[in-house]
């Protein structure tokens, strides 16, 4: 015990000592021409540009950290920064495997001779520019494009593509029917199968008008995966989805959100000589909040037809429109369900812990699955993690997970994981 508290001791001290990168003179690279740029470290840049930065800055674990050199104009006025991060993985299967380098109980084989399983992963780290400024006419305003290379055969794909000006955002970054700050801090990459995480391209405002109040609506353009057959097949999508959520905060880093969504989901059945339509919906209910310096809680429950695409576990089943069995040449929307509810602890400010339990659950309605009783019925998920932050740009840590799938037949499969990491910023 007294060798645990040892290391503990030497992790929370490690770094408090001046650093020499600290003692030298901030880097400045300037061009004789009075309208020229600046290279400037980001204490050295403004206040409203660090403040810019700061107020757009997501505290989701996986969103790069603000850059650390930033070009700006004489005026300082406007500032790009560009930097991200590298991060890499190792993960151990043991008692069971998911079939992902993510950790999806979804992904859990009904049955597997294969018990063991080892990966490693370096496919997330993510390159950005941002771009920042204030202006009259546009207020304050962040032009941001980012990627990581999660793509086929880890080739970059494009994760955030936004401009946000004034309250209103439009462009490609995450959706309005979630809560990044409620999130947990996973290594997992994709994070707890009962949570709702999804991007798309979007016209989005947000209204801040009223003390510790936030409103917020959005259209989003559609994406829907359906279960078919030889009679029914998705179709080109009619209609945007809807999303809104109103939000009260207190305290640096506590809210509780309300929010709700609506879609139309279309489709085509050779019965019939027109499209038809689906009304999905969905409502949910997050929070994160401080008890103590030291301890955070936080938590969501969603539910709702048909929205399947957003929940991360469901996501991956293609049920957000499926048959229904008792009506030939129709598609309904399916209840489901999902929640998590976790804990972090600050052990101090370089080292916390955190725990998380999550579910997500797919309902049976007229009779669906009538003949796939081996299909996800629910998912749950159990991850305990330990964060070091060795530097303010270099974070390692270590992380258990379990995960179990039960099917309709009440057939349950299980899997344990191991995961490091190494991330280093820039």
């Amino acid at each position: 015990m007294k060798a645990i508290f040892k290391v503990m001791f030497l992790l929370c001290t490690i770094g408090l000592v001046p650093s020499v990168a600290k003692a030298q003179e901030k880097v400045i690279i300037d061009d004789e021409a009075s309208n020229g740029i600046v290279m400037v470290t980001i204490d050295k840049a403004g206040d409203e540009i660090v403040r810019i930065i700061n107020e757009s800055q997501f505290r989701y674990i996986h969103d790069p950290k603000a850059p650390r050199f930033l070009l700006m104009d004489k005026k300082g006025k406007f500032a790009l920064g560009i930097g991200g991060y590298v991060r890499a993985t190792a993960e151990y299967d043991f008692g069971g495997i998911v079939d992902n380098m993510d950790f999806i109980p979804a992904y859990i084989p009904n049955a597997s001779k294969v018990k063991n399983q080892f990966q490693m992963d370096a496919s997330t780290s993510t390159i950005f520019l941002k771009l920042v400024g204030h202006t009259k006419l546009l207020g304050d305003f962040v032009v941001y494009t980012a990627g990581n290379f999660r793509g086929g055969d880890k080739v970059f794909q494009l994760r955030n593509a936004y401009m946000s000006f004034r309250n209103v955002t439009v462009g490609y970054t995450y959706g309005g029917f979630m809560d990044l700050d409620a999130l947990p801090s996973t290594i997992d990459f994709q994070g707890p199968n009962g949570a709702t995480f999804y991007r798309a391209t979007q016209l989005a405002y947000t209204y801040k008008g009223l003390k510790n109040w936030r409103f917020h609506a959005s259209i989003e353009v559609p994406s829907v995966d359906g279960t078919t057959n030889d009679q029914l097949s998705v179709a080109q999508q009619r209609m945007p989805d809807f999303t809104a959520y109103a939000q009260y905060g207190w305290g640096a880093n506590s809210h509780l959100r309300v929010g709700g969504l609506v879609r139309s989901m279309t489709y085509t059945s050779t019965l019939s000589d027109h499209a038809s339509d689906v009304t999905g919906w969905g409502i949910q209910a997050s929070t994160s909040f401080n008890l103590s310096k030291k301890w955070e809680i936080f938590g969501q429950a969603t539910y709702g037809k048909g929205i399947g695409q957003y929940l991360n576990d469901i996501s991956n089943l293609n049920v957000d429109i499926v048959p229904n069995p008792e009506k030939e040449g129709k598609m309904q929307a399916l209840p489901m369900l999902g929640w998590f509810a976790g804990a972090q602890y600050n052990i101090c400010p370089k080292v916390f812990v955190s725990t998380t339990y999550s579910m997500s659950r797919l309902y049976s309605e007229n009779g669906y699955p009538n003949d796939q009783p081996s299909s996800y019925r629910y998912g749950q998920y159990l991850v305990t993690n330990v964060f070091w932050n060795v530097t303010p740009n270099m974070q390692v840590g270590a992380e258990y997970l379990r995960g179990w799938r039960t099917d309709f037949n009440n057939s349950t499969h299980h899997a344990n994981r191991m995961n490091l990491l190494v991330q280093y910023s820039f």
